[in-house]
């Protein structure tokens, strides 16, 4: 009897586990304001068998959105399909759920991320034997390499590019029973190489949003992480990005050539106006001060007095034409007296 509430504690932790384990989707990270509507881009073709395609979807990190670029990952181990990631409203923000492997495919906020994924469940190909087979309709397939393949039409009656579920202007999309069920079975999370490859999107400067406006440039890639591959695929296509403006401004990469980030300060500037306020208040405290300096300025003026003196030389520079006239003076009587002397000489 003593054992019992030991083995129903030990129980409780179990299921517990077992509960966040299945919940673990949910990351904890939410954003005031929706993600950007989802880019058109084209599929690049399959590297091999066993290769599943996982969609590009908009992460978030340092204050704006980036782009996860689509790509081609092997599955962990055979029978396991992925569930894509996606933001959903959680009634005061958007929250995002992180994607899984599983044997199904789960609820992803009906999403329509193309390729198969188009807002509830994988039409992009199925296990059969311990291989998987892919759909032709929606896959980029080379025939001369994959045989595995097959060819069921794909209706897509909506087609939508809004990236989130709930809200304003989201996905109005609740999960079925068998989805709720599927969110209960064992899940694996992402692999090493679809971790890397979020992480390195993350370093790129022109796959945030604010730097690409919703159109990355590289919108999928053939394999986890080969953003400069030759398959390498551009969006074709953005979509709409409309962050609001008194959001918290985010922190430029080095390197980075974000034509947005200018404008971001200017969010910042109404919250220091009242510090700029400040520094005016004590300025008109200085302006006496120059008004106490006056009297020096007055005394100059005895100073200014000071070399007139030595300007007296100038009536020294007067005193030669006196002289030169007084020279001037007898040479005129002597020329009289020579006249004088030659007129009796003449009568």
């Amino acid at each position: 009897m003593r054992c019992t509430p030991s083995v129903r504690s030990l129980m409780f932790v179990l299921v517990m586990l077992a509960i966040s384990a299945a919940s673990y989707a949910q990351v904890g990270i939410s954003v005031t304001f929706a993600p950007p509507e989802l880019p058109v881009y084209e599929q690049p073709p399959i590297p091999g068998d066993g290769y599943i395609w996982t969609p590009g979807y908009w992460a978030y990190g340092d204050d704006d959105y980036y782009w996860v670029p689509g790509t081609w990952v092997m599955a962990p181990e055979p029978g396991l399909l992925w569930t894509p990631a996606y933001w959903g409203w959680g009634g005061n923000a958007f929250v995002f759920y992180e994607g899984y492997w599983g044997p199904q495919v789960g609820f992803y906020g009906g999403i329509s991320y193309g390729y198969g994924y188009n807002g509830e469940g994988y039409e992009g190909g199925r296990w059969q034997n311990g291989q998987f087979y892919y759909n032709q309709s929606v896959n980029n397939v080379n025939v001369t390499t994959i045989h595995n393949v097959y060819n069921t039409p794909v209706n897509n009656t909506t087609v939508t590019r809004v990236s989130y579920n709930g809200g304003n202007g989201g996905i109005n999309a609740r999960p079925t029973p068998q989805q709720a069920a599927v969110a209960h079975q064992r899940h694996v999370p992402p692999v090493a190489v679809q971790t890397q490859h979020a992480q390195a999107a993350r370093t790129q400067p022109e796959l945030r949003a604010s730097a690409n406006h919703g159109k990355p440039p590289v919108a999928a890639t053939p394999k986890p992480g080969a953003f400069k591959d030759r398959a390498v695929v551009a969006a074709k296509q953005g979509g709409a990005y409309h962050p609001p403006a008194n959001r918290t401004a985010a922190q430029p990469h080095p390197g980075s050539s974000n034509p947005a980030q200018p404008n971001r300060p200017s969010a910042a500037q109404p919250n220091n106006r009242p510090e700029s306020n400040r520094p005016p208040a004590a300025q008109p405290n200085n302006r006496p001060e120059p008004n106490r300096n006056e009297p020096p300025q007055r005394q100059k003026a005895p100073s200014s007095d000071r070399p007139e003196p030595q300007r007296t030389p100038s009536p020294t520079e007067t005193r030669p034409a006196p002289k030169q006239q007084q020279e001037q003076k007898p040479k005129k009587q002597e020329k009289k007296q020579e006249q004088d002397q030659q007129k009796p000489n003449g009568s």
